[in-house]
């Protein structure tokens, strides 16, 4: 059994979303390095220089990357042989997120649902615990704008539908998102489970790093057909136009009941912001 202080998950929560809020993932800094290079339009490179340039500033000047820094979204690794000491797990999160974005001097965004009253610290945050083996705890936090989250689309099909039909809806999902939730977009899949599974899956496809191919080959020829047909829509870095819409699309499927095919699509901004480390 290995111990782990409510202290130390605190102290690496706060400093994971004050990094992921500051400093662009290396993966898709690349990806919009790549995207320049390979842009025909004139407007759209520049928007793409704009881009990079503002994550070289935020991270020089410790400054966040964009205006909104979203609601706080947690997950968790979590090996059975863990015990936590002195606190709760989910308090020693939720105290994390608001010591992270004091220090940061981030945006708070977070309110009732019902009267809008603003909670005034970002808190509670999303969490999302899986329980694996071993005595290793795995944190990754994830800040996540609502321009981009609003854009969010989940479908029940008929078990009898086809691929074309789900390519068209991941697809007709990011025509309807347009230029309003800030692209090149990082395109997050869940096919599969149940409602809440594909949903959650989606949202965890976004985390994976942009050139990590999935295992199966039918589903990365299936990522780059879907990635094709968004990059034809024209939609451009930040709604100019160009053959830059998207920079990934990422699937994962889960087996689901034979009377049934969830489809769940996520997007995420061109600053798809997120940050691991692993006690």
């Amino acid at each position: 059994m290995r111990k782990i202080s409510a202290k130390k998950i605190k102290d690496t929560v706060s400093l994971l979303f004050i990094e992921a809020n500051t400093r662009l993932r290396k993966d898709i800094l690349s990806a919009l390095k790549t995207a320049l290079h390979l842009e025909k339009s004139p407007k759209a490179k520049k928007i793409l220089q704009i881009l990079i340039k503002n994550a070289r500033i935020a991270k020089k000047e410790r400054l966040a990357i964009c205006q909104d820094t979203g609601i706080a979204s947690v997950y968790l690794e979590l090996g059975q042989d863990v015990k936590i000491m002195g606190g709760s797990l989910e308090g020693a999160i939720n105290e994390g997120v608001r010591l992270g974005y004091k220090k940061g001097y981030f945006r708070n965004s977070v309110v009732d649902p019902i009267n809008r009253k603003n909670t005034g610290n970002n808190s509670p945050a999303v969490i999302h615990i899986r329980i694996v083996k071993g005595d290793r705890l795995a944190i990754t936090t994830v800040p996540k704008g609502f321009g981009c989250e609003n854009k969010n689309q989940l479908k029940m099909f008929k078990p009898t539908a086809d691929i074309n039909e789900i390519k068209k809806f991941i697809v007709d999902a990011v025509k309807a998102a347009g230029s309003d939730a800030c692209p090149p977009y990082i395109i997050g899949i869940g096919i599969g489970g149940t409602f809440e599974k594909a949903a959650e899956m989606s949202k965890e496809a976004l985390l994976r790093k942009l050139k990590t191919t999935t295992q199966k080959s039918k589903l990365y020829r299936l990522e780059r057909e879907v990635l094709q047909e968004i990059n034809e829509l024209n939609i451009g870095p930040a709604g100019v136009g160009g053959r830059t819409t998207a920079l990934a699309v990422n699937i994962l499927t889960y087996p689901t009941h034979i009377a049934g095919l969830p489809v769940a699509v996520s997007i995420g901004c061109h600053a798809m912001r997120s940050a691991e480390k692993r006690l």
